[in-house]
């Protein structure tokens, strides 16, 4: 497993994380950082999938 999806998915959870924390205090700027987060590691897993297929093939 390549290091990349590693890395995305840990960067989905903060995200998560940081979207319920944003949620939860009412601070709007935390909940749109914790939604960018999450589609950051989404790109960032894609990517390592991606360079996962190329090394199997």
């Amino acid at each position: 497993m390549d290091k990349d999806r590693i890395k995305g998915t840990a960067k989905q959870a903060e995200g998560a994380v940081k979207e319920g924390l944003g949620k939860l205090t009412g601070d709007k700027a935390l909940e749109v950082e914790g939604k960018i987060e999450q589609v950051e590691g989404k790109v960032q897993k894609a990517y390592g999938r991606a360079k996962d297929d190329l090394r199997k093939a």
